[in-house]
C-alpha cells in the first residue's frame, strides 16, 4: 500500500512497455540470426521467434520458485468455468476473424464469427453478472466496473493499447517489405523508442507527485507529435529512409507513451481492494493484451488492403494518421482523469 504500491506499479508499467519494445529488437535480430535455418532449410528463419518463450518460461519457474511468496488461501475461490469460457468464445470470435479475415478472402465464417461476437459477449456479462449477485467469484466481476478510477483507466488503455500494438506490427511490415531492411536492422531502428520509454518511465514517479494525472495528458501530446512527425517523415523521404530518420519520430513517441503507460496502470489499479488484487490485475492485463490484439487486426488489415492500391508509403502514412486519431482520444479522455493519482 501507499509509496510501495505506487512503486511497484509503476515499476510494473515501465517493464512492461519497455519489454514490448525490445520484443520486437530482439525478434528481428532473432530472425536475423535464424537458428534453425541450418537444420530445418532457411524457411525456418521466421519461426525461431517461437523458441524465445523456452528460456524466458525456464528463468520465469525458477523466479517464481525463489522469489514468489506463497498466497494460497484457505478458502480458495473456485474457477469461473463458465465465464471463462464465454469470455474465450467472445475473444475468438472477434479477433479470430479480424486477424485473418483479408488474408483469407473474408470467407463466410469470419462473418458469421463477427455476427456472433455481440451475442457471446452480452452472454459472458450475464452470466458474471448473475455470480456476482450470488455472492460468488467470477472471472470479470461487474461491481469491480464501479470503481470509477478502474473504469476510466481501461478506458486509456484501450486506444491506448490498440494504436501500440498496430504501429508495432505495421512498422515491421513496411521497414522489412516495403524498404528491405532486414529483420534486424527493422527492429533495431525501435532502439530509440525503447531508451526514449525507459527514460520517461524512470522520470514518470517523480512528475506524478507533482502534476499528478496530467503526466498522462502531457505524454499523450508528446506521443502525437512523436506520431505526427514519423507520419510525415514517412511521406517526405521514403525512398531514403533509414533509421536515423525515423530516430527523431520514433524517440518523440516513446517518450510520450513512457510517461502514459506506467501512470495508466497505477490509476487502473488504484481503488482496487486488497482481496480482489489478483481479479482486477486479471481484468487490467486482459484489456491490455486484447486491444494490442485488436490493433494488430484493425491496422494491420488496414495497412495491409492500403498497400495494394496505394503503396507501401501512402498506406503507411495513412495508418499512421490513424494511430493518431487513437492517441488524440487517449490524450482527450485524459483530462477527465483525477487530478491526484495514488
Amino acid at each position: 500500500s501507499g509509496h510501495r504500491r505506487a512503486r511497484a506499479m509503476g515499476l510494473y508499467g515501465a517493464t512492461a512497455g519497455l519489454s514490448m519494445v525490445a520484443g520486437q529488437i530482439l525478434g528481428g535480430v532473432l530472425v536475423a540470426a535464424a537458428p534453425l535455418s541450418s537444420v530445418f532449410g532457411e524457411s525456418a528463419g521466421w519461426r525461431s521467434v517461437f523458441l524465445v518463450n523456452v528460456p524466458v518460461a525456464a528463468v520465469g519457474l525458477v523466479l517464481a520458485a525463489r522469489v514468489v511468496p506463497e498466497t494460497r488461501s484457505e478458502r480458495p475461490a473456485p474457477i469461473d468455468v463458465p465465464g471463462t469460457l464465454l469470455l474465450t468464445v467472445s475473444l475468438v470470435t472477434l479477433l479470430a476473424p479480424l486477424t485473418e479475415g483479408r488474408a483469407a478472402g473474408w470467407p463466410v465464417w469470419t462473418w458469421v464469427s463477427l455476427a456472433l461476437f455481440p451475442f457471446a459477449g452480452y452472454a459472458f456479462y450475464r452470466v458474471e453478472r448473475r455470480a456476482d449477485r450470488r455472492g460468488l467469484t467470477p472471472l470479470v466481476p461487474p461491481s469491480l466496473l464501479r470503481l470509477e478510477s478502474l473504469r476510466r483507466g481501461l478506458a486509456l488503455v484501450v486506444p491506448f493499447s490498440i494504436g501500440f500494438g498496430g504501429f508495432m506490427f505495421v512498422i515491421a511490415v513496411a521497414l522489412q517489405q516495403g524498404l528491405e531492411l532486414g529483420p534486424a536492422a527493422a527492429g533495431l531502428s525501435m532502439a530509440p523508442m525503447a531508451a526514449a520509454f525507459f527514460v520517461a518511465s524512470l522520470a514518470g514517479p517523480r512528475l506524478i507527485l507533482r502534476y499528478g494525472s496530467r503526466v498522462v495528458t502531457a505524454g499523450g501530446l508528446i506521443q502525437a507529435t512523436g506520431v505526427l512527425v514519423l507520419a510525415i517523415t514517412v511521406w517526405r523521404e521514403w525512398s531514403g529512409l533509414g533509421a536515423l530518420g525515423l530516430l527523431p519520430g520514433v524517440a518523440i513517441a516513446g517518450f510520450g507513451q513512457g510517461l502514459q503507460l506506467p501512470v495508466l496502470f497505477r490509476i487502473v489499479l488504484s481503488d482496487v481492494p486488497a482481496a480482489r488484487a489478483g481479479v482486477g490485475g486479471g481484468v487490467m492485463t486482459t484489456t491490455q493484451q486484447a486491444a494490442l490484439a485488436l490493433g494488430v487486426a484493425t491496422l494491420g488489415t488496414l495497412f495491409l488492403a492500403l498497400v495494394p492500391g496505394a503503396g507501401m508509403r501512402d498506406a503507411l502514412a495513412v495508418t499512421l494518421l490513424v494511430q493518431l486519431a487513437a492517441v488524440v482520444l487517449t490524450t482527450l479522455l485524459s483530462l477527465r482523469l483525477p487530478r491526484r493519482v495514488a
